[in-house]
């Protein structure tokens, strides 16, 4: 809510928000190999953003991932012409995986790496998993120069990611607060981002809708503007995070129109609940018959939510700017 006391803040950084492409918001397209992560570039840059978040498989063949040296060099020199800064993502915390996200994002010349936990098992000993994880994150990267985020990503609550930013020591590591996978651990988006927001530093933007579950929610990613998140609040109390200057360095536009995720926590799970496996992130391919023109309307709803996004910025904007001056 836009106050007389966060009114200035707003002011001052509303039209500087750093907004970023993220390559979900063409997943389709580049599982099927019509956008690369060197279009994506091209994309941002068009589109006046400040950079891209793309994940070390997207492009399958031609992915961040699979490219080779050279390869990887001349991406980094194709997003320092375009003044686009570059943020890799990737899908699991064990070593392995974290130790090619971080090659791949020092090769690209990225400033941060994003990365969220996926394992199966009693809370307590997943949490204890992901603690050495990001024991092995900061021994080994702490001072190479990255930030780092971990996501909040369907399966823990709040509390529980907090607790483990705080206990890792780490001021490198942050948290990534998406709009929407808090609902699949059973939390409000609102109720979850005041827990959650003294440490966060980054945000993927999207809407969804709420999808009841035996005790639990599920959540459908849709248009945005059309789902059940608050987004006007959530925008605005994030906005306003950080007293001196701005604590969120990057808003992440990350349309998922159709992706589908389940309950993960339920209301009478108990202190110590099973978590259980999932898949990485996958929204479901059309029939062939449908899917050029599911390709473009993805294409399509990517840059609505660009300006979908400005509209609700420069909302929040006026009504700043009428509380003051009224």
């Amino acid at each position: 809510m836009v106050t007389k006391d966060n009114a200035e803040k707003i002011l001052s950084r509303v039209d500087t928000l750093p907004l970023y492409l993220h390559a979900y918001a063409y997943h389709l397209n580049m599982r099927l190999e019509r956008i690369l992560p060197g279009d994506l570039l091209d994309i941002a840059y068009e589109n006046q953003l400040r950079g891209v978040k793309i994940h070390v498989l997207d492009g399958e063949n031609y992915s961040l991932g699979n490219m080779n040296d050279d390869a990887l060099a001349n991406f980094a020199d194709k997003a320092r012409r375009l003044s686009l800064d570059v943020h890799i993502e990737t899908s699991a915390s064990d070593k392995d995986t974290l130790d090619q996200a971080v090659r791949i994002a020092l090769k690209t010349g990225a400033s941060s790496v994003r990365f969220y936990p996926r394992y199966e098992g009693h809370l307590q000993e997943v949490m204890a998993k992901i603690a050495q994880d990001i024991r092995y994150l900061k021994a080994q990267y702490q001072h190479c120069g990255l930030t780092f985020t971990m996501e909040q990503h369907e399966d823990l609550q709040s509390h529980e990611l907090v607790a483990l930013i705080e206990q890792s020591d780490m001021p490198e590591l942050s948290l990534l607060f998406d709009f929407a996978n808090m609902i699949n651990a059973n939390e409000q988006p609102l109720a979850a981002l005041e827990v959650m927001s003294p440490r966060i530093t980054q945000v993927h933007i999207k809407d969804a809708l709420m999808v009841p579950e035996k005790g639990g929610l599920g959540h459908k990613a849709c248009v945005s503007g059309q789902g059940d998140m608050p987004f006007k609040a959530l925008l605005t109390s994030l906005i306003c995070l950080g007293d001196d200057k701005p604590q969120v360095v990057a808003y992440g536009l990350e349309e998922e129109v159709d992706y589908y995720a389940p309950a993960f926590r339920f209301d009478d799970e108990g202190d110590n609940p099973w978590i259980p496996w999932r898949q990485m992130s996958e929204t479901p391919l059309p029939e062939e018959s449908l899917l050029d023109a599911r390709l473009q309307q993805e294409k399509q709803d990517a840059v609505q939510q660009i300006h979908f996004v400005r509209d609700v910025l420069q909302q929040i904007k006026a009504e700043a700017d009428y509380i003051l001056n009224r």
